[in-house]
């Protein structure tokens, strides 16, 4: 396959994966919002992001109002929802020969929808229609993904962009939200307490699944094991790199065996990692150094297959 084709269709497919990160992150901040004496975060939405600095230029302060048109409205912002779905379809339209039908008409739908979003909605009751939209027509566009797509080299750059997008962001989530939660920003209330760690649960589609799971209270400690180790949690960082591996071992050639092995190895200290050797060594440095690894690979997949210096 072609440098160009590839990366179009990599980064198509992040794109549309950052733009439902990003609608979760802000679900949950709102969801908090709603707790009486509860820290919504909505600074720590830009600072995993890496945003801070581009939303003071254009706003004062951090409120819910400024940080919703910044992450979801504002074209120069390059992870607003606009702009993912935005930059989504324009990588769709440059391989409209390689997709098939209904996945064009999938993500340029989505984008031509988005783009006609009336910016008042954002600020009444349909705010959270609004994030359930966002993940509706991301789960959309996987479904007729697999609904429709050859298992060919162009199906797994797709998967390939989803998954490792969805590894990186998930981990800034928990790292972020877990030390929100764990280190006094929520009150010494019960209802409250439970209340938060089932918005973050719910943030990541996780809810249900840990009830089955666990069948018990909510705890810090089993809420980041679901996320981070679990085998059959969707959204998992275990899960995420199995794809990432999966797919990258069906797409790989000469150049990329160094980049096949550092996943391969990112992957098996997940499927053998136990959650009290994460706290043992610290769940931030853990998450930090997953990241960079992550990161790693992205640039290690850009130099194997894609067209160099390719935007994200």
């Amino acid at each position: 396959m072609l440098s160009r084709t590839a990366d179009h269709l990599y980064w198509m497919s992040r794109y549309i994966e950052r733009a439902e990160n990003i609608a979760r992150m802000l679900d949950v901040n709102y969801r908090m919002s709603m707790v009486p004496e509860g820290d919504a975060g909505w600074g720590a939405t830009l600072s995993i992001n890496g945003l801070e600095e581009a939303f003071r230029a254009k706003h004062p302060a951090a409120t819910m109002d400024a940080v919703l048109d910044f992450m979801v409205f504002d074209g120069s912002n390059p992870s607003s929802i606009m702009s993912c779905l935005r930059m989504a379809r324009e990588n769709a339209h440059a391989v409209r020969g390689t997709i098939t039908s209904e996945m064009w008409e999938t993500t340029n739908d989505t984008w031509l929808k988005m783009r006609d979003y009336p910016r008042w909605k954002l600020a009444g009751s349909e705010i959270g229609e609004f994030f359930e939209w966002v993940k509706f027509r991301s789960h959309l566009s996987r479904g007729v993904t697999l609904g429709t797509m050859l298992r060919d080299e162009a199906f797994h750059f797709i998967r390939l962009g989803t998954f490792l997008e969805r590894a990186d962001a998930t981990a800034r989530f928990i790292d972020v939200k877990y030390h929100m939660l764990v280190d006094g920003a929520v009150p010494p209330d019960a209802a409250a307490d439970y209340y938060q760690w089932s918005a973050l649960l719910r943030s990541v589609s996780a809810f249900e699944v840990y009830r089955k799971v666990y069948r018990d209270l909510i705890t810090p400690v089993k809420v980041t094991e679901l996320l981070i180790l679990n085998s059959q949690m969707p959204r998992s960082l275990r899960i995420s790199m199995v794809e990432v591996y999966e797919n990258l071992l069906a797409v790989t050639n000469e150049r990329s065996k160094e980049t096949l092995r550092r996943s391969g190895e990112l992957q098996a200290s997940l499927k053998f990692g136990r959650i009290e050797d994460v706290f043992a060594r610290g769940l931030h440095e853990y998450l930090t150094q997953f990241i960079i690894r992550v990161n790693d690979l992205g640039n290690r997949i850009s130099n194997d297959f894609l067209v160099p210096m390719s935007a994200s």
